[in-house]
C-alpha cells in the first residue's frame, strides 16, 4: 500500500512543475486563487487531485492557459521559447498554500 501511494505521490511532483510567481498571480492570491506552471498534458482532474494531495487543501475551481512561445533571436539566428501551461487554482474558503516554504 505504501508503494502505491509513493507511486501517486510521484506522479503528482510531474504535473505540478512550479509556482508562476508574476505581479497578477499575486492579486489573484487575494482572491483565494493560487497560479502553478503545470505539464503541457496535465488535464484539469489531474491538476485538482495534485494540488489537493501535495498541499492538503481543498480545491474548488481549475482554470488552464497555454502560453505560446515567443520567437526571439539570438546572435543574429531565431529560435522559439518553449510553450508553458499556467493553472489558475481557486482553493476553498479560508485555506491558502503558501508558495514560499515547498511542497510537505
Amino acid at each position: 500500500m505504501a508503494k502505491q501511494q509513493q507511486a501517486i505521490d510521484i506522479r503528482h511532483y510531474d504535473v505540478v512543475l512550479a509556482p508562476h510567481i508574476t505581479e497578477k498571480a499575486t492579486m489573484l492570491s487575494e482572491h483565494n486563487a493560487v497560479v502553478f506552471k503545470v505539464a503541457n498534458k496535465a488535464s484539469k482532474p489531474e491538476i485538482k487531485a495534485a494540488v489537493e494531495a501535495l498541499f492538503n487543501v481543498t480545491v474548488t475551481g481549475v482554470n488552464t492557459i497555454v502560453t505560446k512561445g515567443k520567437t526571439k533571436k539570438w546572435k543574429g539566428a531565431p529560435y522559439t521559447r518553449s510553450d508553458f501551461k499556467k493553472a489558475i487554482v481557486t482553493l476553498a474558503e479560508g485555506q491558502s498554500i503558501d508558495i514560499t516554504e515547498g511542497a510537505k
